[in-house]
């Protein structure tokens, strides 16, 4: 029996859930990749059965990815691929693996996490703070919508957490009388972060008592106005609102929130190993770019602070 492209992935993709138990994000990058692939086997090879893709192919696919995609999209893409071709291969669907003899070397430029900064952090907050304060009408969405807001933001900056890890989290997720949320992160690893600011309890508590009724119909702990789960886009728009009315100059993002939170506490002096486990970070060296983001913090403060620029410059 002939074993299309197609026939494979499907199999491959139903061991990703059932057997990897991989969460509905990573299965859904997964298909694109994979549908992403098929179309150009399919478009410039016509192949039709998997044992007919060879490694020259794949170079030619990599080739058309570095046109048009970033470094990190096209490791990841290459990655998807591995994963499937070691799959079939250990199910004895391949005899040849294309990527056994197959060297591959993406470089990706060194960037720097985009962090907001301090001051402007307060500006949003003391604007949506003054949004719900001006307000008359306590049972309005419009005020609604606001609190929660205000115990988004509060999160986000409160614990750093990814904008999906929010978005997910479930009403048993979050502990009132221990001040910390539990959170289902990257390869579905569970850690629990501790909220201790008395004003972001108070802020998302106000949340949770407005929102009861919703919040147990759903199971999420954050809903939108129909009743349903907040998404991820949502929480973007309402952040890119907040920043265009206070006339910001950059764009703002959910997870700018958790990049500046991890470079503040480095500045402060918390442990490195501390904020890894903060982030749900699996290797230190992720963390460790926040490092390079506090020196560039130190070396403005040393260029602008330093008694040397008081001295008579050399002619």
């Amino acid at each position: 029996m002939i074993l299309t492209v197609k026939d494979v992935t499907r199999q491959f993709l139903h061991h990703c859930r059932y057997e990897k138990n991989l969460s509905d994000k990573s299965l859904k990058a997964y298909q694109t990749d994979l549908s992403q692939f098929i179309n150009f086997i399919d478009n410039n090879y016509h192949v039709i059965c998997v044992t007919a893709i060879d490694k020259n192919m794949l170079r030619e696919y990599i080739k058309a990815l570095s046109l048009k995609s970033k470094p990190k999209t096209i490791k990841r893409k290459i990655a998807t691929l591995k994963a499937f071709f070691n799959h079939i291969e250990f199910e004895d669907i391949i005899i040849n693996n294309p990527f056994r003899k197959l060297r591959i070397k993406i470089k990706e430029g060194k960037q720097l996490p985009k962090t907001i900064a301090l001051p402007k952090i307060i500006r949003l907050f003391k604007h949506v703070y003054d949004i719900k304060n001006d307000m008359r009408c306590d049972q309005c969405y419009s005020f609604k919508a606001a609190i929660r807001d205000l115990a988004v933001l509060e999160l986000l900056f409160a614990t750093g957490v990814r904008v999906a890890e929010l978005c997910n989290l479930r009403k048993d997720d979050v502990d009132f009388l221990r001040g910390s949320l539990k959170v289902i992160g990257k390869e579905n690893k569970e850690r629990i972060i501790p909220v201790c600011n008395a004003g972001s309890i108070k802020a998302v508590r106000a949340y949770f008592e407005l929102f009861k009724s919703e919040i147990f119909k759903t199971r999420y702990f954050f809903v939108n106005r129909l009743q349903g789960r907040l998404s991820e886009q949502s929480v973007r728009f309402m952040i890119r609102k907040y920043a265009r009315a206070i006339k910001m100059d950059e764009r703002i993002t959910p997870h700018m929130f958790r990049h500046s939170i991890a470079t503040l506490l480095l500045e402060n002096g918390v442990d490195i190993r501390y904020i890894q486990t903060f982030l749900g970070h699996s290797s230190i060296t992720t963390t460790q770019i926040y490092v390079q983001v506090n020196e560039e913090a130190q070396r403005k403060v040393i260029l602008e602070k330093h008694p040397r620029r008081l001295f008579m410059q050399d002619e």
